[in-house]
Order: C-alpha cells, then sequence, then structure tokens
C-alpha cells in the first residue's frame, strides 16, 4: 500500500545515553523520509554525545563509547538533519513521549530552532494501543473469546485473569520468544518459576520500580538524572542523594532496601579506610618535630659590625 501524503512524512528513531529528555544525549539518528511520489530518503548519523553511555544503555542498542568517540557532535550536524527534515510531518515509535521531545532539546541546545508549528505527528505506538488495547476485558475477549461482565468487580476480575493465564500457556506453548539482545527462549511455560522470570524482566529491587538489578546483580536507579547508575556509584559521586530520597515522595519499602545499600556501602567505605589506615606506617608522637638545632658559629668581627650597623651601637 502506497501513504497518500500531501507533503513527506519522515518516519525517524533515536538511540540515545538513556531516556531523560533533559539530560541525555543522543547517539545515532535515523530518517526514512517518504516522499508523496512513493520515493524514499534515508538519512543515518552516528553522534558523539559527549558523555559517557551507561553499560545498560549500551546493552540494549549496542552502541558503546569507543565506537562514537570519532563522530560528529550533534552540533556539527544539526542543520544537516535539519535541512534534510525540511517540512515534512513526523512519524515514529513512541515518538510523541520520547523522540520528538528528545530531539528537540538537542536542537534548542545547539540553537537550531525547527519549526514546528505547522506539522502533524503521527505516533505508530498509539494506533496500536488505541486498536489493540491492553485492558484485562481486551485480554479476555482476545485470548477467552469472552466478553467480561461485571468488569472491574474484584471476583469477576480474578476470575478472568486465571482464565487468560490458562488461556495464554496454552496458546504460547512452544512459542520462541527473541528478547533485546536477540536470545531466543521459550518464556511462557506452565511453571511459576519461567513465568516469575519471564514478567518480572526488569528484576526490580523495590517492587515499585524506583531501583532495578543490572546484569552484573548490582541495585541502579531507575528514574531520573542518575537512571542506570549503580546505586553505590551515586552514593560516591553524591552521598547526599541518599539524604534526598530518603527525605522524598518515595514508597517506605523503597526506603528500606535503600537504607540497606547505604549500610552496606557505607559499612564498605569504613573497612576500606581501616584498610589504608594499616598500611601506613605509625607516626611518632611527634608528627611534625622541630628542626634539628645547626651546631653555633663562632663570633667573628664582621658579625658585629653588622649588629652595630642594625641597632646603632
Amino acid at each position: 500500500m502506497k501513504l497518500n501524503l500531501k507533503r513527506p512524512l519522515a518516519f525517524f528513531d533515536l538511540e540515545a545515553t538513556g531516556v531523560n529528555v533533559g539530560a541525555d544525549r543522543i547517539v545515532e539518528i535515523a530518517i526514512l523520509k517518504a516522499m508523496p511520489d512513493g520515493s524514499e530518503q534515508i538519512l543515518t548519523k552516528r553522534i558523539n554525545p559527549e558523555i559517557p553511555i551507561p553499560l545498560v544503555t549500551s546493552l540494549i542498542h549496542g552502541i558503546y563509547d569507543e565506537d562514537i568517540k570519532d563522530a560528529p557532535k550533534f552540533g556539527d550536524v544539526a542543520q544537516e538533519i535539519a535541512d534534510f527534515i525540511g517540512d515534512a510531518d513526523l512519524a515514529g515509535y513512541n515518538s510523541n513521549k520520547f523522540d520528538i521531545p528528545m530531539l528537540l532539546e538537542e536542537f534548542l541546545r545547539v540553537g537550531v530552532d525547527l519549526d514546528m508549528s505547522d506539522r502533524k505527528f503521527v505516533d505508530v505506538q498509539n494506533i496500536f494501543h488505541q486498536m489493540e488495547q491492553r485492558t484485562l476485558k481486551a485480554a479476555y475477549k482476545f485470548y477467552c473469546a469472552k466478553d467480561l461482565v461485571n468488569a472491574h468487580s474484584a471476583e469477576a476480575d480474578i476470575r478472568a485473569t486465571y482464565e487468560v493465564l490458562l488461556a495464554q500457556l496454552e496458546k504460547y506453548q512452544d512459542t520462541e520468544f527473541e528478547d533485546k539482545q536477540g536470545k531466543i527462549t521459550v518464556p511462557v511455560k506452565n511453571d511459576v518459576e519461567a513465568l516469575y522470570n519471564f514478567t518480572n524482566m526488569n528484576k526490580s529491587v523495590d517492587y515499585a520500580g524506583r531501583m532495578v538489578y543490572n546484569d552484573k546483580g548490582e541495585e541502579c536507579i531507575n528514574f531520573g538524572k542518575h537512571k542506570g547508575k549503580s546505586v553505590e556509584s551515586v552514593f560516591d559521586t553524591e552521598p547526599s542523594y541518599y539524604a534526598w530520597m530518603m527525605q522524598g515522595d518515595f514508597p517506605l519499602f523503597t526506603k528500606k532496601k535503600l537504607e540497606e545499600i547505604w549500610k552496606r556501602w557505607s559499612n564498605k567505605k569504613e573497612a576500606q579506610k581501616q584498610a589504608r589506615t594499616q598500611q601506613v606506617p605509625a607516626q611518632k608522637s611527634n608528627p611534625h618535630p622541630l628542626k634539628k638545632a645547626e651546631p653555633a658559629k663562632p663570633v667573628t668581627n664582621d658579625m658585629l659590625d653588622q649588629l652595630k650597623m642594625k641597632f646603632g651601637k
């Protein structure tokens, strides 16, 4: 099917150092511009973000610091990107929430004003979510071919949930799934532990998802300016962040887990301090002894003459 276009529609996708629009930076941009005549134009750029890419992010999109160390900065290619987009409307997947705000932030940061006043935005993810709703009622209809009566009644909802799981186990038996790292498994099994592993892919530390485990089993911040960083590394560089979270509007269980990490980190720092102290030789009782007095020099006539000149005698 050919798109019915009155002007170009630029499909674009960003890879970045993270998902914080204000703090993170673009590391790659790809644009496919569909033209009204059915032709296509493509532009792809790797970009040096001028900040490190967290390992957890690199593991997702496969771009590491070494890959973009010689790439141009965004300011070097911003005008080229803006010119390529031209007057096109914009399209993407989750683009309204992430890609468009991130791109505009980068443009404004380098002083390039991309006029957005007369553009149309098409977010393909929103079409998917609107047409294939992810409510329990929709799931019950999809998996069980039944209408959910008394939706939002607690008993009706839990029975529907139970029936949906049974239908999922039957539907996805022996069905392969490929994760973001390209690993292929058969995750939906009639086994609670297997289902637990598949439905808790983020491996939350505190259940609220404010902290998650990375691939090394380290607790990492999962929001804000430190997203993707291990909690202990944040304590190393900004120990006041602990107090900010403990005083902030976070769930009590989140604070409980944070306090456990803080105590472990503090004990580790104290042990390191004691180890360094033991390695340093014990100092003398007087750490700053006076310099040893030099032997007195014999008095000469020249010395006496200088004293007379100084004191006038």
